[in-house]
């Protein structure tokens, strides 16, 4: 049954690579809500951090934007982030979903960086709450251990678990409770196949559509 709950909510999408290639949440996550009657932008930007959306900040691993049902535009290597009030204010949306923490982790550091984060996820939800835009953030999921990022399982969970208790007002959605471990297998260690992609954004648009947040906003 179709839920109307999103039937002509404007909705913006913002992130990281996970939203920057065909097949990936640009193309699942996007038609899901857009399926519901949402209208819907999605704009990723590879490799971007919180911080990032605070100002113009060339991507540096491509990027690229989707409107409503129109073709997938990829930015190349040119492509960099709008600042977020900036995009806020362009859309007026209803809903903000943030897709980001991989770009975060430091897999390949020894350590996690714990100050950094809150530093650039702070920065971050301070500009969106001062809009009062209803916001979702999505986290991390499972991956793969290992791959060239170094992703592993230990560090995943302590990056969605800081996130989860840093990311309000945004209502935080954990990814790593709507699968089990490696079972969306990935290219990388970090990014998905494209069956795995598309069961992500299934399970990330039924879980956004279930949040009392969501429900709340007034049309």
């Amino acid at each position: 049954m179709l839920n109307t709950l999103l039937a002509g909510m404007t909705v913006l999408i913002i992130g990281d690579s996970h939203l920057t290639t065909p097949g990936y949440l640009i193309t699942s996550l996007h038609d899901d809500l857009a399926a519901q009657g949402a209208q819907v932008r999605t704009v990723g930007v590879c490799g971007a951090n919180a911080a990032d959306w605070l100002k113009v900040t060339p991507g540096t691993c491509g990027a690229a934007e989707r409107v409503g049902k129109g073709e997938i535009q990829l930015k190349g290597a040119a492509g960099a982030t709008v600042p977020i009030k900036e995009l806020l204010a362009q859309d007026k949306p209803k809903l903000l979903v943030v897709v980001m923490g991989d770009t975060m982790a430091g897999y390949s550091l020894p350590a996690f960086p714990k100050t950094w984060i809150w530093q650039q996820v702070t920065q971050f939800t301070k500009e969106v709450a001062s809009t009062g835009t209803t916001c979702v953030w999505v986290g991390p999921g499972w991956g793969s251990e290992g791959g060239k990022f170094g992703k592993t399982y230990a560090r995943v969970q302590q990056t969605a678990a800081f996130l989860s208790s840093n990311v309000a007002p945004c209502t935080y959605i954990d990814s790593l409770t709507l699968s089990q471990k490696g079972q969306w297998p990935t290219t990388d260690g970090q990014h998905y196949t494209v069956p795995a992609y598309k069961q992500w954004g299934d399970a990330l648009s039924k879980t956004i559509t279930e949040l009392p947040s969501v429900k709340a906003i007034k049309r």
